[in-house]
């Protein structure tokens, strides 16, 4: 079940760049995003209610639904959005990958059962090399303001990560549905304020048919579906398993724009993706060998 969970949120997180690209022909980048959120909040609420799912009570959880959703939903989302104004999308592909580097180092800090190894280390790297042989003809810092976008997405990735890795610390005893919608209570007013500040507000821009399509995918799919399932595979499996998502997402993505808006795959797009499954087998698929302790008073080797 969870290896299922895992691929399917490679699925989702992969085609929603297609939706994502077709969205902002249309409508501000921030903006674009809010919708999204604001009404991912609509539809969970009533879920929350009427299933009768636990609401978060204590102070402790609440600052934790704060910080993380500040730093997934704010910080995250709004330096990806704004920064690809900037840089190609392949680069900001490359740096959202930086995700499962922080995420190594972070783990070794708040969870002290994931250990980093030398497998993960190269996995991780591999993995990311993966993505760059993908986008290698894309991998250019034209400006000033290119140079900034970069390093925002890279601030992005970190929030990205320390929010995962606080949320599989101590969130554990918070409900899926009620973690994100928290979340993003939390993280929208900073968003919506940009929104009204800097984009003129919702009801200025075009809300074409298909721009309301992508926010709708983007809600269900991309963020009720995705993010639900996302905390429940990462209270079950090391989070660096689940952040090595985030390697393959952009894959998918060159497969699916390839497949439905004709876009070119240059050959290199098979060697990066070789790359990308191997750092995948190392991490995700591999066995977990269990230790062998030494009973001694039975005098007897047993699997612990």
């Amino acid at each position: 079940m969870k290896v299922f969970v895992w691929l399917l949120l490679c699925v989702i997180w992969g085609t929603t760049w297609i939706f994502i690209k077709i969205g902002l022909d249309d409508l501000p980048p921030i903006t674009f995003a809010s919708a999204r959120f604001v009404l991912a909040v609509a539809i969970l609420l009533p879920i929350i209610y009427f299933q009768r799912l636990p609401w978060p009570n204590s102070i402790t959880e609440w600052r934790l639904i704060a910080l993380t959703g500040i730093l997934q939903f704010s910080v995250n989302y709004s330096t990806v959005f704004w920064a690809e104004q900037y840089i190609t999308s392949g680069l900001a592909a490359v740096l959202q990958a930086m995700i499962t580097v922080f995420g190594l180092g972070l783990a070794w800090i708040f969870l002290p059962n994931e250990r980093i190894t030398k497998q993960k280390i190269a996995a991780v790297l591999i993995g990311i090399a993966g993505v760059a042989v993908i986008f290698y003809d894309q991998l250019r810092v034209e400006s000033i303001l290119a140079f900034a976008g970069s390093v925002a997405i890279v601030a992005g990735s970190f929030a990205a990560a320390q929010a995962s890795i606080l949320v599989k610390a101590k969130g554990g005893g918070i409900h899926p549905a009620s973690l994100l919608t928290g979340q993003m209570l939390c993280g929208l007013p900073i968003l919506l304020t940009y929104v009204f500040i800097a984009e003129g507000g919702p009801l200025v821009h075009n809300w074409s048919a298909r721009a309301v399509f992508s926010v709708l995918y983007l809600t269900i799919a991309g963020t009720i579906a995705a993010f639900w399932l996302y905390y429940w595979l990462l209270a079950r499996i090391e989070s660096t398993k689940a952040m090595m998502i985030s390697l393959v997402t952009p894959l998918i993505a060159v497969l699916v724009g390839n497949i439905f808006l004709g876009e070119t795959m240059p050959p290199h797009t098979i060697f990066g993706g070789v790359l990308i499954l191997t750092a995948i087998a190392l991490i995700v698929l591999r066995k977990r060998v269990s230790p062998i302790v030494l009973n001694e008073e039975a005098g007897e080797k047993k699997v612990a």
